[in-house]
């Protein structure tokens, strides 16, 4: 291999890596046997790689860093929910979470380091954007929270793309990261058990929807009309409540797969009966379910969590629109995205 920087070994699906060692002289296997080494082995010092020969070990250590991100800080709530502060290779602090539920162990991973959507909401938008992570680095989050899950002879189920960050902004590092914990010879994790979020950038879900991928899809739309919408998520500027809409149809058409809708309730705001029947009257006739959303609220932000969830929902279900309330997380520690990062003043920290 060329004598170059070393580059992140996990930003490497196993068809590029496949590319690499056969570009190098070495046979396409090759590339197969460092996923086993690296994903289902745990090996991440070349030197401890067996059956790889000594000469290809020490070129391996001159091609490729297989460190992970450093824990900078954790907090583990009574729920069992664990919020992991990283610091990536350039030392900036991004935030990871481990969500446990009845079916199964979620990743809640960051696609950047901070977030320049501006919703009004949310702890993110506090520190604005600075880069897109790359495939690896939000790979790297997975295996942080897999590692630790190892110790406790558990493992990693599920994974969605909701942490800091708008997922469809950093579109094809995002894409790569699925991939790879999709396939089987890395992390494994099931089509239907990853999610990917958007804000909402038209362009981008239309293009998700001929990806020919099973992976779920989530909108945070948080609205039921146009004025809400842009009172709260500054994306719904430039694109209209009518397009977005249009677009999901247009998603489902293309995929076969059912939408998930993400709707935080904000008291006063967008919780109203009213509110509830507009949103159903938007979404009729869509392959489609509502998470309702407890607001966490943000002491920089001036909203307050709504009461009026279990009415919001029934009010949905006698609509038709299939309903969940989503489970409350790590209500005793800094439960909102970005709220950990801000406390430890945001990025490049060593």
């Amino acid at each position: 291999m060329e004598r170059a920087s070393p580059r992140l070994f996990y930003d490497f699906t196993l068809s590029r890596l496949s590319e690499l060692v056969v570009a190098e002289g070495e046979k396409p296997y090759r590339a197969r046997q460092l996923f086993e080494w690296v994903y289902k082995k745990r090996v991440r010092d070349p030197e401890l790689m067996s059956d790889v020969s000594k000469s290809y070990r020490e070129r391996l250590k001159e091609a490729f860093s297989f460190a992970l991100p450093e824990v900078a800080a954790r907090q583990e709530a009574r729920d069992g929910t664990v919020k992991f502060l990283l610091r990536m290779g350039d030392g900036s602090l991004v935030e990871t979470v481990l969500m446990r539920y009845d079916y199964g162990n979620v990743a809640c991973v960051s696609s950047e380091v901070g977030c320049s959507m501006g919703c009004a909401f949310c702890a993110s938008g506090l520190l604005k954007k600075t880069r897109g992570l790359s495939s690896g680095e939000m790979v790297g989050q997975c295996l942080v929270i897999d590692d630790f899950l190892h110790q406790g002879n558990e493992r990693l189920s599920h994974v969605v793309v909701m942490g800091t960050g708008e997922p469809f902004d950093n579109y094809d590092a995002v894409m790569d990261f699925v991939r790879i914990i999709n396939d089987d010879r890395a992390l494994g994790i099931g089509a239907r058990h990853i999610t990917v979020s958007t804000c909402g950038i038209i362009e981008k879900i239309r293009r998700y929807g001929k990806e020919g991928l099973q992976i779920n899809l989530a909108i945070s739309l948080h609205a039921s009309n146009e004025k809400t919408r842009r009172l709260l998520m500054p994306i719904a500027r430039g694109y209209s409540m009518d397009d977005l809409i249009s677009a999901c149809h247009q998603y489902v058409e293309d995929s076969g797969r059912r939408l998930t809708f993400e709707y935080i309730l904000i008291d006063g705001i967008n919780d109203s009966d009213e509110n509830a029947r507009e949103l159903a009257s938007l979404l009729k006739g869509l392959l489609c379910y509502v998470n309702l959303i407890p607001l966490n609220p943000v002491k920089e932000k001036p909203f307050a969590r709504s009461k009026r969830a279990r009415r919001f929902a029934d009010l949905l279900l006698s609509r038709g629109v299939k309903t969940t309330i989503r489970k409350e997380f790590g209500t005793d520690i800094d439960a909102a995205c970005g709220q950990l990062r801000v406390k430890y003043g945001g990025g490049n920290q060593r």
